[in-house]
């Protein structure tokens, strides 16, 4: 496709949170021209978490959509590493469970800073102009036309090439493609609702370890702990909504952690724990699956407009920087062609981002710290499954028969040598057929997330 023809193409991004933002990187990279549009104001100049510092891990995939854009080594010198889970037990214990080799790690980066230094790389290019106070209104992709409504509260048309929806799980675009034939659509509210803590620093320094991402787990609700730059931790309490509802008074508050979470306690302090949790309500927790991912060649979602999930597998951000990167990878092969690229896109992200979706819950070392396409975690997951199984009735049954030797053994006089060393069996069957190496670390990771 011609380069003068490209310039002259117009993209709407729709949300100017980190995937819109990124996003907004990847195509001013091609010369398109670039408006993006978001509905709340600039968060460099005002907070959007209202006085919560929001945390998120930062995995191998977000890692190489940032490296495409040149942003990598700067968002990575403002993150902290974290190698390894450290588990709390109710009695206070810790327990460290690497993640995998000694170089792998996940990190830890602030939410805010984060989509303040993707819109100030996006706003480089001067082919991308953000608007800010710009609520959608009206999508029309047939037409080529949306509607926003702007801080001077008139309604305004602007024509472009292509709209990308990249307006979270709520997503406007998507409620507009909802309406069109054969597209199909599912949102789940799973039980828990999750709550921003936060542990202060200690004397100047940290609490607690900092290179580590802190879990306590508690049966049907859990509690972990990012850490940050100023030396503090974000923490996030998962809970049904039925337990939080139980909680009305500062008293209830301090008896729940004393219950579930003592060592915590001291580590946050009673008062500024109960300030906290009385800041804002617990928020709900969606998981959205859709199909398409595209309308024609006008329209496009991206990041938690195509597949918003539950956060246990970490991967929410990083699978929408990988859409990005994906979409960037497809724009080369069809050499710029929308037509082709938007197609192509739904076809290869629809299966991952189902995948992703039933994976939300496990924790995989192998996807982690991979580009292995999500469907095909889930592929071993089920293999997985089907191996542990047999294993377990093979093992039982090894036991079974081993009891029958030992005991005839001893009851008679001439030992069966034919049956000798039945526990080798167990042990080679173990080491070499039934239980990989990955498959029991993973194992060993879902039970400690989730028990």
């Amino acid at each position: 496709m011609d380069s003068s023809v490209i310039q002259r193409k117009k993209v709407a991004v729709i949300g100017g949170g980190l995937v819109g933002s990124l996003q907004a990187c990847f195509l001013a990279k091609r010369n398109f021209q670039i408006d993006v549009y978001e509905a709340r104001e600039d968060p460099r100049v005002a907070d959007f978490t209202r006085g919560r510092s929001i945390n998120l891990a930062l995995s191998h995939r977000g890692r190489q959509a940032l490296k495409a854009v040149g942003l990598e080594d700067q968002i990575v010198s403002q993150g902290i590493p974290m190698r390894a889970r450290m588990i709390h037990s109710l009695s206070g214990k810790k327990s460290a469970v690497p993640y995998g080799t000694k170089s792998q790690y996940i990190l830890s980066v602030s939410r805010e800073n984060l989509n303040k230094d993707l819109l100030t790389a996006a706003e480089k290019y001067p082919s991308v102009k953000m608007h800010f106070n710009h609520k959608l209104l009206k999508c029309n992709p047939e037409e080529g036309m949306i509607t926003v409504l702007g801080s001077d509260k008139v309604p305004k048309d602007v024509t472009c090439d292509l709209i990308v929806g990249c307006d979270g799980a709520y997503s406007t675009v998507r409620s507009h493609l909802m309406k069109k034939p054969r597209f199909d659509y599912s949102q789940q509210y799973i039980p828990h609702g999750y709550m921003e803590l936060t542990i202060p620093p200690r004397n100047g320094d940290y609490a607690m370890e900092p290179n580590y991402l802190h879990i306590w787990p508690r049966n049907t609700f859990m509690m972990i702990a990012l850490p940050n730059m100023s030396k503090s931790f974000t923490c996030t309490l998962f809970m049904p909504f039925d337990e939080y509802d139980k909680l009305l008074t500062s008293n209830d508050v301090i008896d729940f952690f004393q219950k579930y979470f003592p060592d915590a306690i001291p580590l946050i302090g009673e008062k500024l724990l109960v300030q906290d949790f009385f800041l804002l309500p617990a928020q709900p927790m969606i998981s959205v699956k859709c199909s398409s991912f595209h309308f024609q060649s006008h329209c496009v979602l991206l990041g938690d407009a195509a597949h918003a999930i539950v956060p246990f597998f970490g991967q929410g951000m990083n699978a929408g920087f990988e859409d990005c990167l994906v979409f960037d990878e497809l724009m080369d092969k069809f050499n710029n062609d929308l037509s082709l690229c938007l197609p192509a896109f739904s076809r290869l992200r629809i299966p991952d981002s189902h995948a992703i979706s039933d994976l939300s819950m496990y924790n995989y070392i192998e996807v982690s710290f991979s580009r292995i396409r999500y469907h095909e975690a889930v592929q071993r997951w089920h293999w997985q499954k089907k191996v542990i199984y047999k294993g377990l009735f093979f093992l039982g049954s090894l036991i079974a028969i081993s009891s029958t030797y030992l005991l005839m053994h001893y009851m008679s006089p001439r030992p069966f040598h034919y049956l000798r060393r039945p526990w080798n069996w167990i042990a080679h069957f173990w080491n070499t057929t039934c239980f990989p190496t990955k498959a029991m670390d993973s194992l060993e990771q879902i039970y400690l997330i989730s028990r």
